[in-house]
């Protein structure tokens, strides 16, 4: 059964409720970091040692439908928590949330390719080319710093181009790198992190579902022999961690599968590129930066065309509604004068400005229908007590 992307889950988020911001505070708060004391929303074991995994696409909703792939995540469902990852869905701004426990606005990475003022030109905060300094564009201390700073020994486990990124250095900067290939080899990595000290916090992210969801679609039996990969991975990393670890896996946002036949290209759309001076975002959720004084006919002329299949909102009303919670003013600039938020299975590219290989992708997200914005807090409790 697909995913239903007439429903919408809760946006503006509720910051204050369960989120993927509340992931890593939880999991500092229920190893003893004082800075986090009392932030645990999820009822966590409190433990000295813990292995946080984020399975890059997994969406919860996602999981739930095609949970067959991975009995022994399913075996843990009836458990596990289903919470927004903010808005937009999206990896750059969800690496941001998860990694600072803070919402876009304040943390400042709030999309995929987003304006900087100071330069006017776009940048791309997965690649981060030619960008600005990380620690300047996302100055709060990350929760791997704190851990670090309360005794914690932080590792982060992925594939070696990871290591001093700039996206990395933006949102989880802090502790210790161990790169590896293969999902074996870091689950290897991981389970050497987690046993070589008595109170460690050890990260260990994986792409491929996301990857393959893109290419294949996330309904495709290529994403399901990937998710069987990944909960056989998680089974042996349960097997192996030391009896006092605890083990959360969680995700950066979802994904659904957009036809090409239910796409506009705007190659082929001049006068909706009209007053529009750079294209941001992705193609389930644009940022639109108008010249100055075009605003209005550029937000006219996108409705007149798109209809229902997407939401035009100003940044002053996506700002003042919380779309991507408070916003500190050095932030505000960087989101589009206007968001095009896709619903359905829609999508808007550009094939003269996009790259190739995104145009040709199956699987989207960014987005705000449920299979993209809900993600799974799955919790594998230690074998005994701490």
């Amino acid at each position: 059964m697909a995913p239903d992307l007439t429903s919408h889950s809760s946006v503006p988020t509720d910051w204050s409720a369960g989120t993927l911001a509340s992931v890593l505070p939880s999991v500092a708060d229920r190893l003893g970091v004082q800075r986090y004391a009392g932030r645990d929303v999820f009822d966590l074991p409190a433990v000295p040692r813990t292995v946080v995994v984020l399975v890059d696409g997994l969406g919860h909703d996602l999981l739930r439908q095609r949970s067959g792939h991975a009995p022994f995540l399913r075996s843990l469902l009836g458990t596990a928590h289903r919470v927004p990852c903010g808005f937009p869905t999206t990896t750059a701004t969800s690496m941001g949330t998860f990694g600072t426990g803070l919402p876009p606005g304040s943390h400042g990475l709030v999309g995929m390719q987003v304006l900087d003022p100071a330069t006017d030109r776009l940048l791309n905060e997965l690649s981060w080319e030619d960008g600005p300094d990380p620690r300047a564009w996302q100055p709060h201390a990350t929760v791997f710093e704190a851990a670090e700073n309360a005794g914690v020994t932080v590792t982060m486990v992925g594939p070696h181009y990871f290591d001093g990124s700039g996206l990395t250095t933006a949102a989880l900067r802090g502790g210790g790198f161990r790169a590896a290939r293969s999902l074996e080899e870091r689950v290897d990595a991981a389970v050497a992190a987690v046993r070589a000290t008595p109170r460690s916090l050890v990260y260990l992210y994986w792409g491929e579902v996301d990857k393959v969801g893109h290419v294949h679609g996330c309904q495709s039996w290529q994403w399901g022999d990937e998710v069987e990969s990944v909960d056989a991975a998680l089974r042996q990393l349960a097997a192996r961690v030391p009896d006092d670890t605890s083990i959360l896996v969680t995700a950066d946002h979802g994904m659904v599968d957009v036809p090409f036949h239910d796409r506009i290209d705007l190659v082929n759309e001049p006068d909706l590129m009209a007053g529009v001076r750079h294209l941001g975002g992705e193609p389930r959720n644009l940022q639109l930066y108008a010249e100055p004084g075009a605003a209005s006919d550029v937000e006219a002329a996108w409705t007149a065309r798109l209809g229902d299949r997407a939401r035009m909102m100003s940044r002053e009303r996506a700002v003042a509604e919380g779309w991507f919670g408070p916003v500190r003013p050095a932030v505000e600039g960087r989101i589009g004068d206007l968001l095009v938020v896709m619903d359905g299975s829609f999508a808007v590219v550009h094939s003269g400005l996009m790259r190739r290989e995104v145009v040709a992708l199956l699987g989207l997200h960014g987005s705000t229908s449920d299979a993209e914005l809900a993600v799974p807090v799955v919790v594998v409790p230690p074998r005994r007590g701490a």
